[in-house]
Parts: C-alpha cells; sequence; structure tokens
C-alpha cells in the first residue's frame, strides 16, 4: 500500500474492501467519515477501481485515495487516478471533498501531493476536468500547475505535462 502525507492530511490507498464499503455508503469497523463522504463522485471512483481490479487487476498505486485529516483521522474526500497510465505515461485524476472541507485548501495541498507522486513515477502527463461553473475546481487545477487545455460545452479541460516542460529548457 503506498499512502501518501502532507503536512495536514494522509491520502489513504483504498483497497477493494474500502471500495465495497464506500459503494455501500458504510464505513468500515474503525473508519471515520465527515458528513457527506462519500459522494456520488467518490461512490463511482469505488465502482471504477472495484471494476479495474476485476478485469486488469489492482491498478494500486495508480488507484482511488481517501483525503483523511491528519488532525482526527476524518475522511473528508476522494482523489485518485482513473486508471494506470496509458501507453504514453498519461493518466487522468479527479478529487473532491466534503462541503465542510472546501475552501481551506485540502484540495490544493492533496492534488499537490498526488501530482508529485505521479510525476515520481515516471507518469509524464496527468489530466482533469471539471464543470464549467466549478470555479473552486477551475482555481485548484491551475494553483497547482496545471493549465486550461480545451474547453467544450460541458467542461473544462485540464492537464499538467512534465515532459513538454523538460523539452523546453
Amino acid at each position: 500500500m503506498t499512502d501518501l502525507e502532507t503536512p495536514r492530511l494522509l491520502l489513504r490507498l483504498l483497497s477493494a474492501s474500502d471500495a465495497l464499503h464506500v459503494m455501500a455508503g458504510k464505513p468500515g469497523d474503525g473508519a471515520r467519515w465527515a458528513p457527506g463522504y462519500p459522494s456520488p463522485g467518490e461512490m463511482a471512483a469505488a465502482e471504477r477501481f472495484l471494476g479495474a481490479c476485476a478485469t486488469t487487476g489492482d491498478p494500486s498505486p495508480f488507484g482511488s485515495y481517501e483525503i483523511c485529516r491528519r488532525e482526527d483521522g476524518v475522511v473528508i474526500g476522494g482523489l485518485g487516478f482513473h486508471g494506470a497510465p496509458d501507453e504514453n505515461g498519461h493518466v487522468t485524476i479527479g478529487y473532491g471533498l466534503v462541503p465542510s472541507a472546501q475552501g481551506m485548501g485540502y484540495a490544493s495541498e492533496a492534488l499537490r501531493a498526488l501530482l508529485l507522486f505521479a510525476r515520481d513515477q515516471g507518469v509524464s502527463c496527468v489530466h482533469g476536468d471539471t464543470d464549467l461553473d466549478n470555479l473552486a475546481s477551475q482555481h485548484v487545477m491551475t494553483a497547482v500547475g496545471m493549465r486550461l487545455v480545451k474547453e467544450d460545452a460541458q467542461l473544462k479541460h485540464y492537464r499538467i505535462d512534465w515532459r513538454q516542460r523538460a523539452e523546453e529548457r
């Protein structure tokens, strides 16, 4: 298991058992969830993770992570990869926080740690998207160094590309 730590957070890699609890909306023994966790997005991520486990094997460490506050161990959201890197070293990420944890810098802190981890694992490019009206998420992706690369009728698409930056030097 590859857990990631930041000054205020523990990003805990989900196991298949954890994912089943998230999908059921019921914490496992000893788990402490903030009100509003899991959101439909976390439930979908858990389902995607279990689907990957069933078809191609456990994608860890490119799976889903619970965002836990280090001070009290409470799960306040989730983030992770939509799967292992593709043949070009690209991955897609997603994240979300319960409403009571929003606006405190937790999303930027967690996403920054996940991006550093991805880069350290040899990932060359990370993609993410957000709804057109989700200004907070747009701000988070920009704050961690991702840039807007495309906009369609529903989403704004962001990415960070380390290979390109290295080639530009």
